[in-house]
């Protein structure tokens, strides 16, 4: 056991997907795993361990937000042994190519500051991909006729985001997307030799301002929890 995760020794599996609400954690462990059993609840983040096809997951919950995130990602890699983790989650468009529903594969994911900006002082360190991961990850989604995109995104650390020059200046460089978690957990990854992706389902867009229908988001993050798995086990 740990400070924020009360699973037992070898409840956690080398392969975790960590989207970030609990809740879906929930969701995909009972939707895709067989005989998912509850091994974290600890301050309601809850964190399930489970079979596909014959391979064992654990699919827990990160938070929002880098500082949430990097607990859980040190803690899984460092004390419990996990040695792939694949983010799950939802992004901002910010290419107008980019659609509603499209998956962005992270290759790399910038940032202004993330819990481990303190140990690289003067350096502007690259968080980036697994090549491993992020290469089947999109033959993956290419063989399912998933429309997919793989280039850099931007991991933001507040959620009302008020500089309209900075989006502009993300955009007219090519980031595909924003979200909140992935470039800390590209640096923890690095940090202990772990491997580490983000897959990611464009549920709104700061360009066009449309957004996925609520109703409709199950359905089109089934297909990254999909894909994330054959991914982790290709």
């Amino acid at each position: 056991m740990t400070v924020h995760i009360g699973a037992q020794p070898g409840d956690i599996a080398e392969t975790v997907l960590m989207p970030g609400d609990p809740y879906r954690a929930r969701w995909a462990a009972e939707t895709f795993l067989e005989a998912p059993r509850l091994v974290n609840e600890v301050r309601g983040m809850l964190g399930y361990t489970g079979q596909w096809r014959g391979n064992r997951v654990t699919i827990h919950g990160s938070g929002m937000g880098m500082p949430s995130l990097s607990i859980y990602a040190n803690e899984l890699i460092r004390d419990y042994g996990a040695r792939t983790l694949i983010r799950i989650g939802s992004a901002g468009g910010m290419q107008e190519g980019v659609a509603i529903r499209d998956l962005v594969l992270a290759m790399t994911a910038s940032s202004i500051t993330n819990p481990s900006r303190g140990i690289f002082r003067e350096v502007n360190f690259a968080p980036a991909a697994d090549w491993s991961l992020l290469r089947e990850a999109a033959r993956i989604a290419e063989a399912r006729g998933v429309p997919f995109h793989v280039g850099g995104i931007h991991s933001s650390d507040i959620f009302y985001e008020e500089r309209d020059d900075l989006v502009a200046a993300l955009t007219r460089h090519g980031t595909l997307a924003v979200e909140m978690e992935a470039a800390e957990l590209y640096t923890v990854a690095a940090r202990y030799g772990a491997r580490a992706l983000a897959i990611l389902t464009i549920s709104d867009h700061l360009v066009t301002g449309e957004a996925l229908p609520s109703e409709e988001r199950e359905r089109s993050f089934g297909d990254m929890v999909e894909i994330a798995l054959e991914t982790a086990f290709s």
